[in-house]
């Protein structure tokens, strides 16, 4: 059996898998955030290339990738399916681990696949200029690669915690020209307002939300873009797991359980949606697990609700589990997993019972991270690692049951330029953090009152 499983370039799906028109119920509505009352396509057109807002409501099963964006992709795609067998003899277990990697791209993680195709879209309705935010930086280092391709001007807004932590994402947005500011920043009305109440503030995707879509909205060359949450989103990663589908079935190997990290929930639902349509329509049994960190557990403790998905309340409100907007969670490394809120479409498959979610400590999860490296060489994000520490967890209890699964796990990116993180695990100072459940009590009071 071969160990790693590649496609070739002719291999490569060319077209996008949109759930939308497959789901058992519709996904709740996006409302203005100003008359409550569901969002059109025209109320978009300020932030948004209509190309990308037409896919946002999409009635079609499948959109076809724009042939300028698969000649980008083919620098990385198709991406590897590997067979994880030194994990495997390490662990002592019957499972067969399988790990879909995104770590290849020139970025390092998955967050390309949708960073190429908006700046696309964008560069067609001739926007010049884009706005947003990033975490981690992996998003924001994708997004600067994507607008370099296309000529566009960026303007990041990194949450200040991770600007501070990952100097090295900094450096690689501005490498392709883009540029960086640590977020709360004194640019915007948003982050002004937060430094007022709180100077020391570490920061939130919230909040750099909040400075993008400000950002965006104030100049008439600029567009806003967003790397998770959104079903446009969404939508471009699908080509991760309409891979992952002809990998498998290459190796003869349906995944009976699939574990992905979650935060906004692109690479998550990128490599689920086709697995979940075949549990719609197939009947299919998979074991679909979302993890998130304990510190911000937004499906497995926050409420179904509508709330923004910004501290400034910008945004249009969406439909999903949430930890309240004002909520600031504790700085956790895995800064891509640091959001208040989650993609919609993941929230509608939670609640439909189609996914299932767990949330792990940040110890565990770099015990879990150490332990993958050492067996496969590979050192994943901190991220990526949440679904590791699980994955782990699956395959040791195969080995207590004797059943010969196969886990499919969603390996987002590598973690080159998250060594800061390790070197505090390894020198023994890594904390956890508990669940801050009075914070997040208190930002849920300031949910949006919907329909009273």
């Amino acid at each position: 059996m071969d160990t790693k499983i590649i496609l070739s370039e002719k291999e490569m799906p060319t077209k996008w898998y949109n759930i939308l028109p497959d789901l058992p119920e519709p996904l709740p509505a996006v409302l203005h955030p100003g008359t409550g009352n569901p969002v059109s396509p025209d109320d978009l057109k300020p932030l948004f290339p209509m190309g990308l807002i037409m896919q946002e409501f999409s009635p079609e099963s499948y959109i076809e990738i724009p042939e300028e964006i698969q000649n980008i992709y083919k620098m990385w795609r198709p991406s590897p399916l590997i067979r994880a067998y030194r994990l495997e003899k390490a662990l002592g277990t019957p499972a067969h681990i399988y790990y879909k990697y995104e770590g290849g791209s020139p970025a390092g993680s998955h967050k390309v696949n949708t960073s190429v195709a908006q700046a696309y879209y964008n560069k067609q309705e001739g926007i010049t200029r884009i706005a947003t935010e990033t975490g981690a930086g992996q998003w924001g280092s994708a997004l600067a690669m994507g607008c370099m391709f296309f000529g566009i001007e960026l303007k990041v807004y990194m949450v200040k915690i991770s600007y501070e932590q990952k100097p090295y994402r900094r450096v690689m947005m501005e490498t392709w020209g883009a540029e960086c500011v640590p977020s709360p920043s004194k640019e915007t009305n948003a982050g002004r307002a937060v430094l007022e109440q709180d100077p020391d503030s570490t920061g939130s995707l919230g909040i750099a939300i909040s400075e993008a879509v400000e950002d965006a909205a104030m100049r008439e060359d600029t567009h806003y873009s967003l790397g998770s949450v959104l079903n446009h989103v969404l939508l471009h990663q699908t080509i991760i797991g309409e891979e992952a589908m002809i990998q498998m079935a290459k190796a003869d190997a349906y995944p009976d359980v699939i574990v992905g990290c979650i935060g906004g929930g692109s690479n998550f639902g990128g490599i689920v949606m086709p697995f979940v349509r075949d549990k719609i329509k197939n009947g299919k049994k998979t074991k679909i697990i979302a993890v998130e960190p304990a510190a911000c557990p937004t499906l497995t403790k926050g409420p179904y609700e509508y709330d923004f998905g910004d501290v400034a309340g910008m945004t249009p409100l969406l439909k999903m589990y949430t930890l309240g907007h004002t909520f600031v969670p504790p700085p956790v490394h895995a800064g891509g997993l640091r959001y208040h809120g989650m993609s919609p479409l993941i929230c509608h498959l939670y609640k439909l019972g189609l996914i299932e979610a767990q949330a792990v400590h940040q110890v565990a999860t770099f015990e879990g991270a150490v332990q993958f490296a050492r067996a496969e060489g590979i050192i994943p994000a901190p991220e990526p690692s949440h679904a590791v520490r699980v994955t782990i967890d699956e395959a040791l209890k195969c080995k207590e049951t004797g059943e010969k699964k196969n886990i499919l796990l969603a390996l987002s990116g590598h973690g080159h330029f998250d060594l800061g993180a390790y070197d505090v695990y390894l020198s023994g100072k890594l904390q956890d953090y508990a669940y801050p459940e009075d914070m997040v009590k208190e930002a849920l009071t300031h949910l949006p009152k919907v329909g009273a």
